[in-house]
């Protein structure tokens, strides 16, 4: 059964991702909620200022969203990004799938799919297209990822978005 309140969470928060509206698609999810992906493990406050960071840093990101749904609990949708990555310069096209669960109209709990192989390729270039696949390539964009995002939270830079 589909839930119009959870549908409207959804299309807030990708509306918000198209517009790089960091601050709107934080305020999107519970203050407890988990996030995962390839790159990110990450609870609560961390989310939002992992979105603020990415948009505000985002020179040319462009998103469409499609096939947006939402049940009583649960929701998905499935998103395409362009994008360059800025620490090697390189245009990356990133196909993700995120599954959502939802409660009172907010996200408690999202996970995003891609192919890290893929998108390793793309970003990193060569280094991505020999090892992408590998935990070691895998483990240090995450680390460098992580790095990032708690140098931003450091700075504050979160609370001055929005």
């Amino acid at each position: 059964m589909s839930d119009p309140r959870n549908l409207s969470t959804i299309e807030r928060y990708f509306s918000a991702f198209a517009s790089r509206d960091g601050k709107t698609m934080s305020d999107c999810y519970a203050p407890d909620a988990r996030f995962r992906d390839p790159v990110f493990e990450l609870r609560g406050a961390e989310i939002g200022a992992m979105w603020q960071m990415l948009c505000s840093r985002a020179t040319d990101l462009r998103i469409e969203s499609s096939n947006l749904r939402a049940g009583e609990s649960d929701g998905s949708a499935d998103w395409q990004a362009w994008y360059t990555f800025s620490t090697t310069g390189r245009a990356v096209h990133n196909v993700v799938s995120s599954r959502f669960r939802l409660a009172q109209g907010r996200i408690v709990e999202q996970t995003d799919h891609f192919p890290f192989w893929r998108w390793s390729r793309q970003a990193l270039g060569m280094p991505g297209l020999l090892l992408g696949w590998t935990p070691l390539i895998r483990n240090k964009v995450r680390q460098t990822a992580r790095a990032s995002l708690a140098h931003y939270l450091k700075s504050g830079q979160s609370k001055n978005q929005g």
